[in-house]
């Protein structure tokens, strides 16, 4: 049986997202995201609260450009994304590791919830990169058949092969 690895929260930016370029033209973003619960205490019956922090890491191109443009400190989003684990090398030659949530490739998500324009805005990483302002919906999902998939159709609306007629 296959696995899966998705994790989807929504929560706050605690800080400005910082941005990395490298020397191939890629980019990443990196964001720490506070997604928090609170609750009334049984006993005491005050309110209680506790603050979760988490390590994004943006590797979307055109996620990362949503991300440069329109994300600061305190945006409200809905990220899906995959856990990932990294090995690496702190200054001492001591090993480090460090868990995050990764968005990248067809099944990152990021939705703007106090978007640019007031509304929620969607953004993934399909290949189309398109920015938070743009014209629609801000939903940039390709179909099936613009992704190479294995659509029947080759052009016309879903229902032209639908009959009307109930087979019962």
């Amino acid at each position: 049986m296959a696995s899966l690895n998705k994790v989807c929260l929504i929560g706050n930016l605690g800080a400005d997202p910082e941005t990395k370029s490298f020397q191939n033209g890629g980019k990443i973003a990196n964001l720490r995201l506070a997604t928090s619960e609170s609750w009334k205490d049984r006993q005491s019956g005050e309110r209680k609260e506790r603050t979760e922090w988490h390590s994004v890491s943006v590797q979307s191109e055109g996620l990362v450009g949503v991300v440069e443009r329109y994300l600061r400190k305190g945006s409200k989003v809905y990220i899906e994304g995959q856990l990932r684990t990294r090995k690496w090398q702190d200054q001492s030659g001591n090993d480090r590791y460090t868990t995050e949530i990764v968005l990248n490739g067809p099944r990152a998500v990021l939705v703007m919830l106090d978007g640019a324009q007031g509304g929620g805005n969607r953004q993934s990483d399909d290949g189309w990169g398109g920015g938070a302002g743009s014209q629609g919906s801000g939903d940039y999902r390709r179909s099936e058949q613009e992704r190479g998939g294995f659509g029947s159709q080759s052009s016309g609306a879903f229902d032209d092969d639908l009959d009307d007629e109930v087979p019962f």
